[in-house]
């Protein structure tokens, strides 16, 4: 099946009247996040974003629906220049979709966005996804040299897990060699472990083979809010059918974080909002 033709993905074009928004709490080491859809169809179940108003006023299931930013490499244009005239720029793409979810194969939006970046740089920009897509744009990446970093998010090294809880997302495998590609071209990328979910004793290893940093993340830590809008989604569930109920708790990520630093040097382990800063 063509990914592009996702049978539970409605997709919608809109105009929307700004594209940067104001960098605040868990983004507030940036000046702004962007977000090239709102909307994604990856669907992960512990998204934050389900609980967010974007999400709870769509009368849609969240992974349901897209909707595509038209015009927006125009808007970000104007915007770009208006805001680097008052001070540095620093951006999160994206906090609230992901840049490279399946329509973009076709749509080309972030790429746009992206086109836009390398002639009017930011002083940073940080890549956050979890799909290989994003080895289609290394092109552009590389343009921007020392002021972007791809955050490629790989939660687990089982593929087992992923289906469990992210059915619609990448595999991991194919995770795995998009971090590979993206550093052999010389790409800034890190391993996100967000949320981290259970994963073997080889993971770190198979991290190390091409990240130069890690970011650690749980649901407690990295949801904005303790961990309250994760427990709405009723993930817990999820661990019990599995019967790895003990992975669910504010300690778990311990386990993982432990495995990796006897593979990586404790300088390149960060844990949640310090792992994403610029």
């Amino acid at each position: 099946m063509n990914p592009n033709d996702h049978p539970r993905v409605a997709a919608a074009y809109t105009t929307p009247k700004t594209l940067l928004n104001k960098g605040t709490g868990f983004l507030s080491h940036y000046s702004h996040s962007l977000n090239p859809y709102a909307g994604c169809a990856f669907g992960c179940s512990y998204c934050y974003v389900r609980q967010l108003p974007v999400a709870l006023f769509r009368k849609r299931e969240w992974g349901s629906w897209v909707d595509i930013k038209h015009h927006a490499a125009e808007l970000l244009r104007k915007e770009l220049r208006k805001t680097k005239a008052k001070g540095p720029v620093t951006i999160f793409m994206s906090s609230s979709t992901d840049p490279y979810q399946p329509v973009e194969a076709k749509e080309q939006i972030t790429r746009s966005l992206l086109e836009v970046m390398v002639s009017e740089p930011p002083d940073f920009l940080l890549v956050q996804t979890r799909s290989p897509l994003v080895t289609r744009d290394i092109d552009l990446l590389l343009q921007l040299k020392h002021r972007v970093r791809v955050s490629l998010t790989i939660e687990t090294d089982r593929e087992d897990i992923r289906r469990a809880f992210t059915p619609y997302a990448p595999p991991i495998a194919a995770r795995l060699r998009a971090g590979q590609q993206l550093a052999e071209a010389g790409v800034p990328v890190q391993a996100t472990l967000a949320p981290v979910l259970p994963s073997t004793e080889q993971f770190p290893s198979k991290l190390r083979l091409w990240a130069d940093r890690v970011c650690l993340d749980d649901y407690f830590m990295g949801d904005g809010s303790g961990g309250t809008r994760t427990a709405k989604l009723g993930i817990h569930s999820i661990y019990e059918q599995l019967g790895l109920a003990s992975w669910y708790s504010p300690d778990a990520y311990q386990i993982v974080h432990e495995r990796l630093l006897q593979v990586f040097p404790k300088h390149q382990v960060f844990l949640s909002q310090e792992g994403f800063a610029p």
